[in-house]
């Protein structure tokens, strides 16, 4: 597989999951500055959620633009870091759900997730590497990077 059709796949899920973010927001009923102002902390969280995706789109660029190829193994890893991501919305929407003080559960699971996101680059990141060689630009490009 080419490259550019895993960086072009991922580019639609993470499109799919910010726009599966936007709908969950919900529009106040009142006309007001006050009923938004209102809303702050259900706009903080899908705020926060989308510069946590925004980060992970960018990094995932530039991961695979240093990279040559890609294998069975950077697909698999690059689906498990995906699968993380398509969480976002679930979690963010779940811990709206109690505002305007969120729930221990739905903010231990959206801390989970966003965990699990952080941890699912480290193989991402390992299997390009090995897909690319101990000398590619990639593992020079990474050397000690622990993001």
């Amino acid at each position: 597989m080419e490259k550019g059709r895993l960086e072009a796949f991922t580019d639609g899920v993470i499109a799919v999951i910010i726009t599966i973010m936007v709908l969950e927001l919900k529009p106040p009923h009142d006309a007001s500055w006050q009923s938004l102002l209102d809303n702050w902390p259900i706009m903080l969280s899908y705020i926060l959620s989308f510069i946590y995706v925004g980060i992970y789109w960018n990094n995932h660029h530039h991961l695979l633009h240093l990279a040559e190829s890609v294998n069975g193994k950077v697909m698999w890893a690059n689906l498990h870091f995906l699968f993380w991501l398509s969480l976002f919305p679930f979690v963010t929407s779940w811990l709206n759900e109690a505002q305007p003080v969120p729930s221990p559960v739905p903010a231990a699971l959206y801390g989970f997730v966003l965990l699990m996101a952080a941890l699912s680059w480290i193989p991402l990141m390992q299997s390009l590497i090995a897909c690319n060689g101990p000398q590619s630009d990639l593992r020079k490009a990474l050397r000690n990077d622990w993001k």
